[in-house]
């Protein structure tokens, strides 16, 4: 498919007006069994990524187009109190030709929140995928930059460009380094993988830093494949938590409550950041820049990184409330998802 620019543009995007609500966890869901969303929503996950790409045999393609379109018009029909509010996205194949247009021509529609793009190599393939997604927004009456777009790093090109690529387009959330046993980014940068992810913090990190320089809001990192080891599973959380991700992406709904645990603040964490502010508050008001609280040094500058972690947390809390109050019980949604399916990251 060509990347030259046509003279018929869509609308350009505001990037103000798209509000991008934080997402600690993203779970995949293979685009043929999209009868497990309900099973998605019982294990709490924030997304459901719909998989057209590595969960769907070539002979299948098509069937399970349909049904994520079907799954997507579905949620839009659906008033949100039934629903729930787990948001929508479908990670589609390469837009290498223009079967890929046609792809995101039928997915995109009321109902959908994002598109996860994989093995983006460039900025121009994002560019391609964002003017592509404003002619599907405009054929179905979204307002530009509705759905948000999600660029996988898997090559070593497209990891060492991450900077450029957060830049390529106003629509972009969620951006960050995936790293994962034998997938595709191992193969394209060389390292072994460990369960400790002592090889790939460099690499998480410095896409992490391009996301937030790029302005890219709520990057999230991945993956961890170990389905029944919950104890690594939640230290590779923690640790992208600590570099400063917002969430991650899974492959099974056993992971989901313990993302969400880690990618929430603690009721400590929350009570010191508003003791914190209180603090610093009462000591501007006296015509005092820095106080002593719990025995550190403190000012306006902590006490804005204090204010971000409410603000964050209460934005999670509107997304868990609305998300939760039509759940189905555990005991409704029978068993976890327990099928496997391939991930190229």
């Amino acid at each position: 498919m060509s990347s030259e620019e046509p003279s018929d543009k869509p609308a350009e995007v505001d990037a103000g007006v798209v509000d991008r609500p934080p997402l600690r966890s993203l779970l995949f869901v293979p685009g043929t069994r999209t009868d497990w969303l309900p099973k998605a929503r019982a294990a709490g996950a924030d997304a459901a990524i719909l998989d057209l790409e590595d969960a769907v045999p070539t002979a299948d393609k098509l069937t399970a187009r349909a049904q994520v379109a079907d799954a997507v018009a579905r949620a839009a029909a659906t008033s949100a109190e039934q629903a729930g509010r787990m948001a929508l996205f479908v990670r589609v194949n390469p837009l290498d030709d223009w079967a890929g247009a046609e792809e995101l021509r039928a997915v995109v529609r009321p109902g959908l929140a994002g598109v996860v793009l994989p093995k983006v190599r460039c900025a121009q393939d994002v560019k391609l995928a964002d003017r592509l997604l404003g002619w599907c927004e405009q054929e179905q009456g979204l307002p530009p930059g509705h759905i948000a777009l999600v660029p996988l790093l898997e090559t070593a090109r497209g990891l060492r460009e991450a900077y450029d690529i957060a830049q390529a387009a106003s629509r972009i959330a969620y951006l960050g380094a995936l790293t994962a046993p034998g997938g595709d980014v191992e193969r394209a940068v060389g390292y072994r993988w460990s369960p400790e992810g002592s090889e790939t913090v460099a690499l998480r990190s410095r896409v992490l830093l391009d996301a937030r320089a790029a302005g890219v809001p709520c990057p999230v990192s991945g993956l961890w494949t170990r389905i029944t080891d919950l104890p690594g599973l939640r230290a590779f959380a923690e640790q992208n938590r600590s570099l400063g991700y917002e969430g991650m992406m899974a492959i099974h709904p056993s992971h989901v409550p313990a993302i969400n645990e880690v990618f929430s603040p603690s009721s400590a964490e929350l009570a010191r950041c508003a003791e914190l502010i209180a603090a610093v508050e009462a000591a501007q008001r006296e015509g005092t820049g820095a106080v002593t609280f719990q025995g550190e040094m403190v000012d306006e500058a902590m006490a804005r990184t204090a204010r971000l972690v409410l603000e964050r947390h209460e934005a999670q809390v509107r997304v868990a409330r609305t998300s939760s109050a039509s759940r189905p019980r555990a005991r409704d949604a029978q068993g976890p998802l327990t099928d496997t399916h391939p991930h190229s990251v």
